[in-house]
């Protein structure tokens, strides 16, 4: 037993010196998430009357208040996010109006149609069978999901074999159902919320290069 408990020690202390490059996790959920949101942002505000129509009208959109005043700062904090997470740069304090953005689409746009950004069109690989076993709250309805989702993509084969170029337009991928659920936003989500409590991570960060410079020399004279 000391023999193997030793050696568990020897393992973790080895496992420990990877703490050393332990900036790289933070690093690549900035270079993840950077793009996605600028490019969403920048998105907003090249059709940006589109954008205020689509969140104010409740007919075919979003139905909110004000909705100029929150298309704009929808728009500003996913252009000035996304540069902020690339550089770095008051990480924390942007995650946060990020993550309320996020949590807007999951609520506004998402919610109704489950978890699947994109639905699987077969019920038995989908994740959502084993959920369905031990009764888990909208797993049965995703799996009937799955089998009509599964049926129409096969008819649309079916023609498209028949009639189309089949080969030629899958060439760059598999045609697939949109279901646009909640899952890739509250996948941004959770990276954002790591971020919130990690910060930007050391050396390839401004946050941990201002850090440095303005707070260290304070906490050396305390």
């Amino acid at each position: 037993m000391t023999t193997l408990l030793s050696l568990f020690h020897r393992c973790h202390a080895a496992l420990n010196h990877t703490r050393i490059a332990d900036f790289l996790a933070p690093l690549a959920l900035r270079l993840f998430l950077a793009p996605v949101m600028f490019s969403a942002g920048y998105n907003k505000a090249m059709s940006f009357e589109s954008t205020v129509s689509w969140f104010g009208n409740s007919e075919w959109g979003l139905g909110l208040p004000f909705p100029a005043l929150l298309a704009f700062l929808a728009t500003a904090t996913e252009l000035v996010g996304g540069v902020l997470l690339l550089l770095g740069l008051f990480t924390r304090y942007i995650s946060i109006p990020l993550m309320f953005t996020m949590m807007v689409a999951i609520g506004s746009v998402h919610w109704e149609n489950g978890w699947f950004a994109i639905a699987p069109g077969n019920p038995a690989t989908s994740m959502a069978a084993p959920l369905a076993e031990v009764g888990f709250p909208g797993a049965a309805e995703s799996l009937q999901n799955s089998e009509a989702v599964g049926e129409r993509l096969g008819r649309a084969r079916a023609i498209l074999r028949e009639h189309g170029q089949y080969d030629w337009l899958t060439g760059k991928g598999n045609f697939v159902v949109l279901n646009n659920g909640i899952e890739f936003a509250v996948t941004y989500l959770i990276m954002l919320l790591v971020l919130f409590f990690s910060g930007a991570g050391r050396f390839v960060s401004l946050d941990y290069w201002i850090a440095r410079r303005c707070w260290a020399p304070a906490r050396s004279n305390v």
